[in-house]
């Protein structure tokens, strides 16, 4: 087994942008992964609750869709195509359409964009001006939307806008769900968007987060989203629901969406799409919207071939029926069980989130931000969430075996209790 030495990292330091930012948290070389487990050059196995940032719900190294890739790619399978035609293409949509459009009812076309969210994001927003004809967009506070120009100025955090380093316009931010305490945020934009003199334009979309996952697991209730929709088309804007993160299972169903009675016009997908981590998004638009001119919005990398191959197993051993849904849901209770007990332990401290995408509101993102990293001392990889980083966030692969999953669950109660206790014998002190 590798040792790993100082000159292991000295490259990163010498070589790579400082921009980096979740290897300052996680500090040392990882070398393997299988599953929900990680291992690093040391040999220590980290349990892993951050999955790639939820795009690893199906685990690292999926058995199956390694298998086909591997498969496709001795085989000489198409391995870059642009857009053109390929069998590998072909067999993804069939399996989408089979698996997941129809037995929901939808109609979306599935445009391929670039390889990350903020591509698909940025294509929703061209294409609602275009058919609109209008240039304002509806974004709600503490929403994440990605980091080119576009998706930035949909984006609240105060600190992702600066770094845009020019004016982020045409867009008008609300207050999302509870952002307000007692507020009826839904209320609030309904009175701003019927008053003509309220200063904001015509929009062209809204767009939202079902689950917010950078914003701090701020979860929407069905009655504001069907508000925000009935909104939207009263105003003749279309509806962008933002499934990147929350998507894909991630909050009990394949859409975060199904069972809220909501018919979004977009959903930009990416992060979990591929499968296995391979870069992959896509647009699903309603088929009246498809007024694309042939490569009207393209991209080198719109649609990854590999991801095509991975995509389609992922589908077809997950998605075929209700028994993935029904371990989410199971999984789901186990992780509700655990985190109010660490809610338990703080004062004031709030359960975020739903279905396999919780986590603790512990009031101050010092804390938060201790807790995670006693954790990884002590074996797992975890974040945090929030506009202060206030929020302990679970992101566990979906297929994490229940056994590794308490485990997992455990060790951050411990850390918890490490952080508090320590804390407590100062304040004494």
């Amino acid at each position: 087994m590798p040792t790993e030495n100082s000159a292991d990292k000295q490259v990163f330091a010498r070589r790579e942008s400082e921009v980096r930012s979740y290897c300052r948290s996680f500090d040392t070389v990882f070398t393997s992964a299988s599953g929900s487990e990680m291992t690093d050059a040391n040999g220590k196995t980290y349990i892993d609750f951050l999955a790639g940032c939820s795009s690893l719900n199906y685990g690292h190294n999926d058995p199956d869709m390694k298998a086909a890739l591997i498969e496709h790619i001795q085989n000489d399978g198409i391995a870059h195509g642009l857009d053109m035609y390929t069998d590998a293409k072909a067999a993804f949509l069939e399996s989408f359409e089979k698996h997941i459009l129809e037995p929901r009812g939808m109609d979306h076309k599935v445009m391929m964009v670039g390889p990350t969210g903020t591509n698909a994001v940025e294509a929703a927003l061209k294409l609602a001006r275009k058919v609109t004809g209008r240039t304002n967009v509806i974004a709600f506070t503490n929403g994440f939307h990605g980091m080119t120009l576009g998706s930035l100025s949909l984006t609240g955090n105060a600190g992702k806008r600066d770094g845009g380093g020019v004016s982020l316009g045409d867009v008008t931010h609300l207050p999302y769900e509870g952002s307000m305490g007692d507020v009826d945020t839904l209320k609030l934009a309904e009175e701003m968007l019927d008053n003509p003199s309220s200063g904001i334009d015509a929009p062209a979309a809204f767009i939202f987060e079902p689950v917010q996952g950078e914003g701090g697991l701020n979860a929407a209730s069905k009655e504001w989203m069907q508000g925000i929709a009935k909104l939207a088309k009263k105003h003749g804007a279309k509806l962008i629901l933002d499934d990147i993160q929350a998507g894909l299972g991630r909050t009990g169903t394949f859409f975060s969406f199904e069972e809220y009675d909501v018919e979004p016009d977009m959903i930009p997908l990416a992060k979990s799409l591929s499968g296995m981590g391979l870069p992959f998004a896509a647009l699903l638009l309603k088929p009246e919207l498809d007024v694309w001119s042939p490569a009207e919005h393209n991209g080198t990398f719109r649609g990854n071939t590999h991801a095509f191959v991975t995509a389609r197993v992922a589908i077809e051993k997950f998605w075929t029926d209700d028994a993935f849904k029904n371990e989410i849901a199971e999984k789901a209770q186990v992780l509700e069980d655990h985190l109010t007990t660490l809610a338990g332990m703080v004062p004031g401290a709030k359960l975020k989130g739903r279905g396999m995408m919780r986590g603790v509101d512990v009031g101050t993102g010092e804390l938060a931000g201790d807790i995670c990293a006693r954790a990884f001392e002590k074996g797992l990889i975890i974040e945090t969430s929030g506009a202060n980083d206030e929020v302990v966030k679970v992101l566990a692969p979906l297929t994490t075996p229940e056994q590794t999953f308490v485990k997992g669950l455990n060790i951050l109660l411990d850390a918890a209790q490490d952080v508090l206790g320590a804390t407590n014998k100062i304040a004494a002190e």
